[in-house]
Order: structure tokens, then C-alpha cells, then sequence
């Protein structure tokens, strides 16, 4: 590679310090057509949880059991089976669609991948509207997954390429907030259909996933490429004029663009390829596993009951209509305490956040199980475990939920970022399908009838979690993309990334 000049060096080093010196507000005022396109973008998010949500509750809606159930005990019920079948729809997608999702990705970049998904899924919805059996309905629940599943790979990869350093958190992680938005907006709508005693007490939820698609398709011309994509491509005045469309007047362009540009050489000198089989090559099979493991420790540590949330409350004791308002306060909570996150993630690591915040969980878990263990199970232990899992909810909002989307955009190699979210999105879903089939026979009054004794089951996963992350998990906040390149190409300790000072050999471990 032939060598820059100094005066080239000294504006690279003048633009990277300057992007460190950005601090949150600032960066909001110079880069808000990124947030917002960023928050647009991210929309495909609400439309993939609505969908398993909506599945998960319709289990618990009277008028959907006499249609597709059958009757026990005088009570209309889904078998278990079914009510397995239904829910792989989404997770099965998500491996199948992520997996697929980045090659259109990088052979059409992420605008007009976003808009095929728009297209498809709102053609897809129209099975799952007329479907009168549960095998029409399967059909269309398995054909929607595949594409829902490539909006969770397209959602953090375009933010944590059109946010700068200081918004990169916050934009990545809101992530999260749109899958709790997607999740309460389901609830929400099955508990205020449930009372109708005709087809509409489910096909008005199928019908409005037809909105977000109404809101997107007008938008969707005139949102900005990647930066990033384009400077791979080699389209260097096309990324030009998206960096002037993402960032107001005062950016200076082409000091961004260097920094783009120069964080794709150090890739190429690295030899980080832009394949599958290069996710997992070198250096970046660390990353990849880091970006795996912490979303799969979401599954690992009782998310998935959140699709059965209505449903599980339902078993646990309380009345219908009561078990839907509980889902719905449930993910109140998780929305309110993903935005209070946004505080935590300015302040503290993510490392930390991670943690912590599974520690508290695994306790909750536990504290669940031992209650659903009391002989005879007074009346009032109904109300203590959904409460308890009211709680949970928001302690998996406040940290290891949007955390996990903020270190998948951190920790993978920008030429591979859109495969390695893949991956992880894909090998996530695999153990999310494992819990799909397992969770119906668990909680099913006609099979297992755990009720709350799943909480030693998620808080014995959780302890596994919490050992991988102490030793695995880098502290990657307040670092730009070729920093963090430098750091995994060095091999620098999980616990050491913290302190470590880039172009010195001096660091500091972090406990």
C-alpha cells in the first residue's frame, strides 16, 4: 500500500480526535437526519417482534382457541404442538432471512434491500389475513419469518454506519427499543381484540402490520445509502453526497470520509475479507463469537417467555383479561426502561451494563422458581411471580437487552459487519427455535405445567451466560471502528481493552 503523506496523517488524527471530543448533544445537532433516518430505518424491527407477539397472545384469545383449538375440560385450547409450530414461523425465519439478508446487503447496499423486505412482507400478510386453518396460517407465519428475519440484520448495521461515535450507542440500541415497541403495540392490540367474538379478534392484528408499511414505502425513496457500503464499492462521491445528506452544513465531509476510507485500508491490510468464511477467519472469530454469544445469552436468559407473556400469566393463575393487562404493563415497563438505559450506556460500559445486569436477572429468576416451590401455592403467589417477571422485564430493558445490539455493531469488522450480525442473528434463532419448541410443552397445563418453576431452568442458563461474558466480553465504548480494529488485531484481554492505550503497551485491567 503506498504510504500517506503527513499532512494526510495529521488531518486523519485531527478527524478521529474530534469525533472522541463529540459529545452526545453535539453530535445530535450536526448528525440529526442520521438519527432520524437511523429511527426509520429501524421500523422493520417493530414490524418482526409485532409479528411472534401477536401469535403468542391470539394462544390465550377465546375466540382464536374455539376457532383453532379444541376442546378440554369444557375449555376451547391449541395443542401444544401447534402452538409450537406456529411460533418457529419467526425464529426459523430469522435464521433462514439473516443468512440470506447479507447478500443482497452488500451486492444492493442496505436502502434497496430495506425496500424488497417492505414489499414482500406486505404480500405475505395477506396469507396470514385469510387464514382459516392452522395450516394456511403455518404457511404464512414460515414464509413472513423468512423475510421479518433480514429487518434485524439491516436495522443495526445502517445505524452503527451513519451514526458517529457519539450517537453509535444510543442508535444501535435502539434496537431494542423497537422490538419492546413492536411487543407492547402487539399486546395492546390482541387485548383490546380479545372480547370480540368473531374472526376479527385476529385478523385486525394480522391487518395492521399493513401500517408500517403504509408509513415506510413513501419514505423509503429518499433515504441515504451507507457511507461505508458505498466507500467499499468504491463509489467514493456517491459516499460523499450521503455523508452531506446524513449531517448538517458544519461536518467537514471529507475528514469523515478519510476516516471511512482509512478504516477500510487497515481492514484490507489485515486481510479482513468480506465472506462468510471471513467471519469466522483470523481475528475476527473472536468478534464473531463475542457478537453470537451476547445475543444469544438474550435467549439463554428467558426472553422468549415475553412471547408467551400473556399466556404464561394466563397459567400461572390469573383471570384472562387480567393476564392481558399484565402483558401489557409487562412491556410498558421494558419500553420506559429501555429509554432509562440510554443514561446508563452515556455513563457506564457496556461490559459492566452486560454483567450486571445479567446478575440481576439470574437472581430473578431464581427468587421465581423458589416461590412457585412453597407447599400447597398460596393464592397470592400468582400475582408475586408476574410481578417478579414484571420486574425482570425491566432489568432486561435497563441492560443486557439494548446493550447486546450496541456491542454486535462494536465488535464486528466493518467490511463484515452485515455478515457477522447475520451469524449471530441466525445462530441466536437456532437456540430461540429450541426454546419455541420447548417453552409450549413447559408452561401447556397438558404436558410439564412448570408454571414459575421455569425460573430455575433460565437462571441455571443464566449462570453459564454470566461465566462466558466475565472472561469474553471487551469494554468497547468511547472507541472509534479502527481503534477497535487495532485492539482484536493485538489480541488485547476481554478485561484489559478498557485501559489499553492504542500505540502504547501500558494497560490497566478492568475487573
Amino acid at each position: 500500500m503506498p504510504s500517506k503523506s503527513a499532512g494526510a496523517d495529521v488531518a486523519l488524527a485531527e478527524a478521529i480526535r474530534h469525533e472522541h471530543d463529540l459529545t452526545f448533544w453535539q453530535a445530535a445537532k450536526l448528525y440529526p437526519k442520521a438519527v432520524g433516518w437511523s429511527a426509520f430505518v429501524s421500523i422493520g424491527v417493530i414490524m418482526l417482534a409485532f409479528d411472534p407477539q401477536i401469535i403468542g397472545n391470539m394462544f390465550a384469545m377465546p375466540q382464536f382457541q374455539k376457532d383453532f383449538g379444541f376442546e378440554l375440560d369444557g375449555q376451547y385450547v391449541i395443542s401444544a404442538a401447534w402452538q409450537t409450530g406456529l411460533s418457529l414461523g419467526n425464529p426459523i425465519g430469522q435464521v433462514v432471512g439473516a443468512l440470506f439478508s447479507a447478500y443482497p446487503l452488500e451486492l444492493f447496499g442496505r436502502k434497496w434491500t430495506f425496500f424488497g423486505c417492505i414489499i414482500l412482507t406486505a404480500s405475505l400478510v395477506f396469507i396470514q389475513f385469510f387464514a382459516r386453518s392452522l395450516q394456511v396460517l403455518l404457511v404464512g407465519e414460515l414464509l413472513g419469518g423468512l423475510v421479518l428475519g433480514c429487518f434485524v440484520v439491516i436495522g443495526p448495521t445502517y445505524a452503527s454506519e451513519v451514526c458517529p461515535l457519539a450517537l453509535r450507542g444510543y442508535m444501535t440500541s435502539y434496537t431494542n427499543l423497537c422490538f419492546v415497541t413492536g411487543q407492547l403495540l402487539g399486546n395492546a392490540i390482541t387485548a383490546g381484540t380479545a372480547p370480540l367474538e368473531n374472526h376479527w379478534a385476529y385478523s385486525i392484528p394480522f391487518a395492521l402490520q399493513w401500517f408500517w408499511v403504509l408509513i415506510i414505502i413513501p419514505g423509503i425513496f429518499f433515504i441515504p445509502e451507507s457511507p461505508w457500503w458505498l466507500v467499499r464499492k468504491g463509489r467514493i462521491d456517491e459516499a460523499k453526497d450521503a455523508l452531506h445528506r446524513l449531517s448538517s452544513s458544519k461536518v467537514d465531509v471529507d475528514s469523515t470520509l478519510a476516516v471511512i476510507a482509512e478504516t477500510d485500508r487497515l481492514e484490507l491490510e489485515m486481510e479482513a475479507g468480506s465472506t462468510y468464511l471471513d467471519t469466522i477467519k483470523g481475528v475476527n472469530l473472536r468478534r464473531t463469537e463475542i457478537s453470537t454469544g451476547v445475543y444469544t445469552t438474550q435467549v439463554l436468559s428467558g426472553i422468549y417467555l415475553i412471547n408467551y407473556g400473556t399466556y404464561f400469566f394466563e397459567q400461572a393463575g390469573l383471570p384472562p383479561q387480567d393476564a392481558f393487562y399484565m402483558g401489557i404493563g409487562f412491556l410498558a415497563v421494558g419500553w420506559v426502561c429501555t429509554v432509562i438505559s440510554w443514561f446508563l450506556i452515556a455513563r457506564f460500559g457496556r461490559r459492566r451494563i452486560f454483567n450486571i445486569g445479567l446478575t440481576v436477572l439470574i437472581v430473578m429468576m431464581f427468587i421465581i422458581g423458589i416461590l412457585d416451590s412453597i407447599p400447597g401455592r398460596p393464592p397470592g403467589v400468582a400475582w408475586a411471580e408476574s410481578s417478579l417477571m414484571l420486574v425482570w422485564n425491566g432489568a432486561y430493558d435497563l441492560s443486557v437487552g439494548p446493550i447486546t445490539f450496541v456491542i454486535l455493531g462494536e465488535c464486528s469488522a466493518t467490511r463484515v459487519r452485515s455478515k457477522t450480525i447475520a451469524v449471530a442473528t441466525a445462530v441466536q434463532a437456532v437456540f430461540g427455535i429450541v426454546m419455541t419448541v420447548a417453552i409450549p410443552y413447559m408452561i401447556n397445563p397438558a404436558e410439564a405445567n412448570m408454571q414459575g418453576k421455569l425460573g430455575y431452568f433460565f437462571g441455571g442458563l443464566g449462570v453459564i451466560c454470566l461465566v462466558w461474558a466475565y472472561f469474553r466480553i471487551p469494554e468497547t465504548k468511547g472507541r472509534t471502528y479502527e481503534e477497535l480494529d487495532l485492539l482484536f488485531d493485538r489480541k488485547v484481554p476481554a478485561r484489559q481493552f478498557k485501559g489499553y492505550q492504542v500505540g502504547a503497551t501500558t494497560v490497566s485491567a478492568e475487573s
